[in-house]
């Protein structure tokens, strides 16, 4: 997002939804996953 030029306000709400959505959320750790992230909890999941 950093230098990037946006036509529109939808335009860069578009492209903030889809970095918290797509990217952040499933990469960041949560405390109740025992510190994973959901990506990763979900295939550790899938294992057990």
């Amino acid at each position: 997002m950093h230098h990037q030029k946006f036509r529109t306000r939808d335009e860069v709400k578009q492209v903030i939804f889809e970095y918290i959505e797509v990217f952040y959320n499933r990469e960041r750790l949560h405390s109740a996953n025992d510190y994973l992230s959901p990506k990763d909890y979900e295939e550790l999941q899938k294992m057990a």
